[in-house]
């Protein structure tokens, strides 16, 4: 579904306001209506409730808000009066490169959500077969399988950055489309990561490198890394000496990464293994593909010579040194002719 083309930073919008007001007025009506319907679906962040896991307003509030949305009484209180310009303060970019962010109304209040926080949002101008509906529904923050395709991770990370009431396009970099539009109508309150205990930090990370080895043996590498890495940024927030669960989050998200075509990242996820389990056969093979995809060959006969040595009988390790030194030897005579071509 196309959303409307969006004005540059500091361009009035005076094409049109009747229209616009009209239309403003038509999704009125039908957030009124939709926000009646029960959401598709709860997931609940499995912790004690107390008095702050509350949404923050009450129902006559949650009617003022929905007629807000689109627009008010203060930005269009007739139609001969225009939007304010755009500030720069009404873009925000994703840390990670991943999307901007353009304010289209400013929610009120300091408060975001966070881990737990269930948030009820609308979504408007998806791809098809993304799998995230359009309308109104609830996701919890931090949990949940709607975090697994890359909308899901897209959204989450958006909706920690945006107060109560805020309506947002996203435009994602080199995707020529129109943005895509997402409202945050009310949340409740949550928790960040270093108020919960070490016991359910762990137990969050466990659940999901458990949904994390479903996806990667179902074929998908990406999601699964998704998982890895949310379990990891859990974990390293715990004090000295950590979890031993961070020593196989390590090495499965190399097997990911070496999956998705990121030999460099492999070899890292794989350092940070052997730092705490120098033995680790599987970080020591997988560390030797990387090497050997990035053209370290010696790196990479090295590390696949200690895994036979501990297992002869490993055959993956046998048939990938076995390629490295077929590669070794190509790599050898290409060589030797550049030096005769130079000096024959």
């Amino acid at each position: 579904m196309e959303t409307p083309p969006v004005n540059p930073v500091g361009e009035k919008d005076t094409s049109q306001p009747q229209q616009q007001w009209e239309k403003n007025l038509d999704l009125t009506t039908q957030i009124r209506q939709q926000r009646r319907d029960p959401p598709t679906e709860i997931l609940e962040l499995r912790v004690s409730p107390d008095s702050d896991s509350q949404i923050l307003e009450n129902p006559q509030e949650t009617e003022k808000l929905a007629a807000g949305l689109e627009g008010d009484s203060k930005s269009h209180g007739s139609a001969s009066e225009v939007p304010e310009p755009l500030q720069a303060s009404d873009l925000w970019y994703c840390p990670d490169g991943s999307f901007v962010k353009k304010i289209i109304i400013r929610g009120h209040g300091l408060d975001k959500p966070k881990l737990g926080s269930r948030c009820w949002v609308q979504t408007f101008g998806f791809t098809l077969g993304s799998g995230l509906p359009e309308g109104w529904t609830e996701v919890t923050m931090g949990l949940g399988p709607w975090r697994e395709e890359t909308w899901g991770e897209l959204i989450e990370k958006c909706l920690e950055s945006m107060c109560q009431g805020e309506q947002a396009e996203l435009q994602l970099p080199g995707c020529s489309g129109p943005p895509v539009r997402l409202t945050l109508a009310s949340f409740t309150k949550g928790r960040d990561s270093w108020e919960l205990e070490a016991t359910e930090k762990e137990a969050l990370a466990r659940e999901e490198r458990a949904r994390g080895t479903e996806l990667f043996r179902a074929g998908n590498p990406e999601s699964a890394a998704r998982c890895y890495g949310r379990a990891l940024r859990l974990l390293l927030t715990l004090p000295p000496p950590g979890s031993p669960e961070r020593t196989v989050l390590h090495a499965n998200l190399a097997a990911c990464q070496l999956l998705l075509g990121q030999p460099h990242l492999a070899a890292q996820s794989c350092d940070r293994v052997l730092e705490r389990e120098p033995g680790h056969l599987k970080a020591l093979y997988r560390r030797g593909v990387a090497q050997a995809a990035l053209g370290n060959l010696e790196k990479a006969t090295a590390d696949l010579k200690k895994v036979l040595a501990v297992d002869p009988k490993n055959r993956a390790a046998q048939e990938e040194l076995g390629k490295v030194i077929i590669q070794g030897k190509k790599q050898d005579a290409g060589l030797a002719q550049g030096l005769r071509k130079m000096f024959g």
